[in-house]
């Protein structure tokens, strides 16, 4: 590892070089480390001007914003998770809700910051002008279930302006009782077409909506004016922003409810009852009580770096040799933070934009993306400790069987269900069949139960899905003349011809058949179905190995060496399955190194967390931390045909453009660099980088068999582990090159 001295040195010529004079006063050439933890914060010194590449997001996982920041005019543009467009046939699309803006006298400040405190979920901007010190402060409350904006000033009566409520689908704005009241429906709008405006073809669902911003002030006044609200001379201004749907989670009832005229003006009512100081300290602690579960060490950096602004530590990441060890750690705690925020008990799951969208016609419909988006976005619900964030996961795929047993029989004239890559809030799925992509939403399905060990939870939910995609295979799966099994003509995403037997398929039948006899051993059910599984499973085709030693892609060896396409489709047995291991299968594991080197690493965004994920399970650690430099690198282009990946200045992940699953895969990554569960056995620190090798640590992670692990290291040795369980129970555990038997303690 490079000396310190010589690391300050370049890291001092870099700044200087990048900054401008008035920022460059802050740099401190031969700075010292940092003695104290440094704060999980993402800062900037101006306001956002763009939603994607800028503005920051706050969510209860529920209701989501991205907050702008500006001084003359404050913008919140705000989402519902249940806006969507389509029906049980077509995906459709997630939609945006509308947008606040609260305009002020102030023109301009001084000592401007914005940010976004991940451990608190707070989002605060202060400035500066004309010697009054202003500061907002919001925050998307889950115990109260509305968004909460707070603005102040260090001089009393300073605060004046208006607060203008929006609506993106057209519908009627109202000031009720003093509260501005926005509510439509989706009647009409449509995904296609290419035009945001309405025509003629309509859903067979069409939603009521209806958003809410009430207002709350200490001094000064309050008034009505062309539908706005009015704030004079006020020593404090607190919005309470709520939104909701006629959509019910329950196929029998047409997926329709009550309108949500009510319950948003209960949930309001409360809120605004309630001492803001109190609304803020139950939202964080509510929030803490998931996200401080987890804490991760992997080295310090210089105080030269650690005190630039979020854009430049990421500008500057590449340019330092990927030396901002904290910027890792902040990415890692933002992809938790963000998983929190829009992924959260009695919801729906994370989008491909988790809950945030400011667009009728979004980006690949801000969809359920079946063939790698969806799952990756829930890899790190449970290492990372957040098993809670799952239930909305289960919980959709349950809602939605019946439709998709229906469209499959009606397709295929099988038992089960089977998805196409694009899905929606209905079960409604468009573009291409990817026959294995229920099988591998399942393989997350299974993989909770692994880490939670929840029988209840496997019986009721995981199960049942499980037995009926097994079905479909069953019906599916065609003979050859040496009396093996493969799968029908299927495609591997998003690539290649489409013909019989893909790995893709192959390794995902595997995988589920394997996983539902587990299950049903487990639950003590279905010996006879068991069996017929274990009898298939036996006879499916072994994965095939071609002529330059890669693991081959389709049954005819035709994988070109130089095809360095985005998706790593046919090596999804070794990450996140389970079928190939460098310790078990170790002659399988060399051929997905040879493929997945032949691919390269050039990467969209969620390909480098993909990737990272992979080289992880290979055990390679050097090569895993090579790909954060193709994720944690600026990205040059907003729009989809760019290829480099990369994050925005907001560190939202770039496919281009934003999808959230790489900034959530790439926890997933970090968790399998620093610890692995499979089988029957944990390894300790299994893909260490040399760059974290100095010291580090981490607590909270976890293991699958429901054991919480945390780990201490030194010179890249083990210092320091504890394993703690509910249910205590024998586990082997890899740690320095050994072996170990041990009993986690109890809880």
């Amino acid at each position: 590892m490079r000396l310190l001295t010589q690391r300050l040195a370049l890291v001092g010529t870099l700044l200087l070089n990048s900054f401008t004079l008035t920022q460059a006063d802050e740099v401190i050439t031969l700075a010292k480390e940092r003695t104290t933890k440094p704060p999980l914060t993402l800062w900037y010194r101006q306001p956002a001007t763009d939603w994607q590449t800028e503005a920051l997001p706050i969510g209860n996982g529920r209701l989501g914003a991205m907050i702008f920041g500006g001084i003359p005019e404050e913008h919140i543009q705000f989402n519902e998770e249940s806006l969507w467009i389509g029906d049980e046939h077509d995906t459709g699309a997630y939609q945006p809700f509308g947008d606040v803006f609260i305009k002020f006298t102030q023109t301009n400040g001084t000592l401007y910051r914005r940010e976004l405190d991940l451990q608190r979920a707070v989002h605060s901007v202060s400035y500066e002008s004309d010697g009054v010190t202003f500061r907002r402060e919001s925050f998307a409350s889950f115990p109260s279930k509305v968004m909460v904006f707070r603005f102040t000033a260090d001089k009393p009566g300073s605060l004046n302006g208006s607060v203008a409520l929006t609506d993106m689908h057209k519908g009627k704005i109202k000031v009720d009782k003093g509260e501005l009241v926005s509510s439509g429906s989706l009647q009409g709008y449509t995904y296609k077409g290419g035009s945001a405006k309405k025509d003629q073809r309509s859903y067979g669902i069409a939603l009521n909506y209806e958003a809410q911003v009430a207002a709350r002030n200490d001094g000064g006044s309050l008034t009505i004016a062309d539908g706005k609200i009015v704030f004079k001379s006020v020593n404090s201004l607190t919005l309470f922003l709520d939104a909701g749907t006629d959509f019910v989670q329950d196929r029998a009832k047409g997926w329709r409810g009550s309108n949500p005229h009510r319950a948003i003006n209960a949930r309001l009512d409360a809120a605004m009852r309630t001492p803001y100081e109190k609304l803020l300290a139950e939202h964080v602690g509510d929030f803490q009580k998931y996200f401080n579960r987890v804490t991760l060490e992997l080295g310090s950096t210089s105080k030269a770096v650690e005190s630039l602004p979020t854009n430049q530590r990421l500008s500057n990441y590449k340019l330092i040799d990927a030396q901002d060890p904290e910027l890792e750690t902040l990415l890692f705690q933002y992809g938790r933070y963000l998983l929190i925020a829009s992924s959260r008990p009695g919801g729906l799951p994370a989008n491909l934009q988790g809950k945030w969208n400011n667009e009728i016609l979004p980006p690949w419909r801000c969809d359920y993306h079946t063939d790698i988006n969806l799952e990756m976005n829930y890899w790190l619900a449970d290492v990372a400790n957040l098993s809670e964030c799952f239930e909305p996961y289960a919980n959709w795929i349950n809602s939605i069987r019946a439709v998709r047993i229906e469209a499959t029989r009606k397709a295929f004239g099988k038992r089960g269900w089977v998805m196409r890559g694009e899905s929606g809030l209905f079960g409604g799925s468009t573009w291409d069949w990817v026959l294995g992509a229920s099988a591998w939403m399942l393989q997350n399905s299974y993989d909770h139960y692994r880490y939670t060990g929840d029988r209840d939870y496997l019986r009721q939910r995981a199960y049942p899905a499980m037995k009926e995609v097994c079905e479909f295979w069953l019906d599916s799966l065609q003979t050859q003349p040496d009396g093996t099994l493969i799968t029908p003509i299927g495609l591997s995403p998003e690539h290649g011809p489409k013909e019989p037997g893909i790995s893709f398929d192959m390794e995902l039948v595997w995988d589920l058949f394997t996983s539902t006899i587990e299950a049903s051993k487990i639950l003590g059910v279905d010996a006879q179905f068991r069996s017929a599984l274990a009898d298939k499973l036996a006879h499916l085709q072994p994965l095939k190995i071609g002529n330059w030693g890669q693991l081959q892609e389709w049954m005819e060896d035709r994988d070109d060496p130089k095809d360095t396409h985005r998706h790593e489709s046919h090596l999804v047995a070794l990450y996140p399955g389970r079928q190939i291991s460098p310790l078990k299968t170790p002659a399988l594991a060399q051929t997905a190194r040879v493929s997945l080197n032949a691919r390269g690493d050039e990467s969209t965004g969620w390909g480098a967390a993909w990737k990272i994920c992979l080289w992880a399970r290979l055990l390679d650690g050097e090569r895993a931390h090579k790909l954060f430099t193709y994720l944690i690198r600026p990205c040059l282009a907003q729009k989809e045909g760019y290829t480099g990946g990369g994050l925005y200045p907001n560190l939202l992940d770039a496919c281009p453009p934003f999808q959230i699953d790489g900034n959530l895969g790439y926890p997933a990554g970090v968790c399998e660099m620093l610890m692995q569960s499979q089988e029957d056995e944990i390894q300790l620190l299994p893909a260490l980088p040399q760059v974290w090798a100095a010291n580090g640590s981490f607590t909270g992670l976890r293991a699958r068999g429901n054991i919480t692990v945390d780990c201490a290291w030194k010179d890249g040795i083990v210092t320091h582990y504890q394993l703690t369980s509910a249910n205590p129970h024998l586990v082997k555990v890899r740690v320095n090159g050994q072996t170990k038997t041990v009993v986690p303690e109890r809880k």
